[in-house]
């Protein structure tokens, strides 16, 4: 097949920007050809604000380039990773306009929430879910605690409702998780269309030891990842294991504040990923403490592959990923009580943990290998090509 993948990349490179360039190595490793269109986030600043409120909800420039990428190369499907917020979903009329099929990932909220996490003041909000107009987001200014780019995100959510774009413009949608799928659903997008399909590692790392004795935790320094939960934690456990804190983010400084309190508490700041890999290999486990909902959570399977238990926090995706007392232990999101408990009966039962690590490796090869995930893959995009061809018969 010849595919067109476009992609917003982050400014902070993240579990998104890792899984769509994982699914683009493995689709030319089985022989198809990949074309790519990408903005990168560090445009933001440079457009200004007015052009990019108009951008955000539609790009004729996007549009163009989608539109001659498909003439020139031919391309037999169009595979959105993310549009937000310089792409736009014009690329969705230049692919229908081409006669090409729109398979969506929903790797984020995006298209339900403002800000694309369902959280705000450090917790759960789905005051925008269900809402024609997303006008909560824009009294809280959610989207980067900027009202007027909020209003941008707002307006071209509710443009695009107008005008049915993510009920009629896309073939298929990828959700990551059951739990991201029900979401979704409850949301308005069309169930029929949205197929489950988890991210995957590859190549395999393959199992690690589990003998370096300390726990880990990788991913960005922010809050609805909980880290002041896991650094609450830390301070009840009072040096009973070490931890080691890989990733960079906005609670970076905090961190380092942090970690002259607490004893054992180390920050790598961002690491290679063949480094983070060996690093979860020889972790007793990996801790979870996200308290938004996750859809997915890629460090977690990446932990799976080297045979690395998860604790995990029990709320959206990761919750459905971690199964409690086989591939790791959940506890309450947001509470530092509960997870102190949970690191200590592990820590109490080495022999238990022991026998997980062999479930854990279990459960990624069944689930999250690169060969069941291109399996699946190849059904979706034989179900988008399928649909497309009944609407124009």
């Amino acid at each position: 097949m010849r595919i067109l993948s476009i992609h917003n990349n982050y400014q902070i490179r993240g579990g998104e920007d890792e899984s769509r360039e994982s699914e683009e190595c493995l689709l030319r490793q089985m022989g198809h050809e990949v074309d790519v269109y990408q903005e990168h986030n560090e445009r933001v600043a440079a457009i200004g604000t007015i052009p990019m409120a108009l951008r955000t909800v539609w790009s004729k420039e996007s549009y163009n380039i989608v539109k001659q990428k498909l003439r020139r190369a031919n391309c037999d499907l169009v595979h959105i990773q993310n549009f937000f917020p310089l792409i736009s979903p014009s690329v969705y009329y230049a692919a229908k306009s081409e006669g090409v099929p729109v398979v969506q990932t929903l790797r984020n909220y995006r298209l339900l929430c403002p800000n694309g996490l369902f959280f705000r003041d450090g917790q759960v909000c789905e005051d925008c879910m269900g809402k024609f107009v997303p006008y909560p987001g824009v009294m809280h200014s959610c989207y980067r605690k900027n009202r007027p780019a909020t209003v941008a995100v707002a307006t071209m959510l509710t443009a695009h409702r107008t005008i049915r774009t993510w009920t009629e413009m896309v073939d298929v949608y990828i959700a990551l998780t059951e739990f991201a799928r029900q979401k979704f659903i409850a949301g308005g997008l069309p169930a029929k269309k949205i197929i489950v399909k988890p991210n995957f590692v590859n190549p395999d790392p393959g199992m690690g030891g589990g003998s370096g004795g300390y726990a880990l935790f990788v991913g960005r320094l922010s809050i609805e990842k909980g880290l002041d939960t896991l650094l609450a934690a830390w301070q009840i456990l009072d040096g009973k294991v070490p931890l080691k804190i890989v990733g960079d983010g906005p609670l970076a400084s905090e961190v380092m504040e942090a970690i002259k309190k607490i004893p054992q508490v180390e920050w790598l700041g961002r690491r290679p990923m063949s480094e983070v890999h060996q690093l979860m290999g020889e972790a007793m486990f990996l801790i979870f403490p996200s308290k938004w909902y996750e859809t997915f959570g890629r460090v977690a399977v990446e932990a799976f592959a080297k045979g690395t238990p998860v604790i995990a926090a029990n709320i959206g995706a990761i919750a459905e990923l971690v199964d409690a007392g086989r591939t790791g232990l959940n506890f309450s999101p947001g509470n530092p009580e509960d997870l102190a408990a949970k690191v200590e009966w592990a820590l109490a039962n080495p022999n238990l943990l022991a026998q997980m690590r062999q479930q854990v490796r279990s459960e990624f090869e069944a689930k999250y290998t690169h060969k069941e995930n291109y399996r699946r893959l190849m059904e979706i995009y034989e179900m988008a090509s399928s649909v497309k061809s009944k609407q124009f018969n």
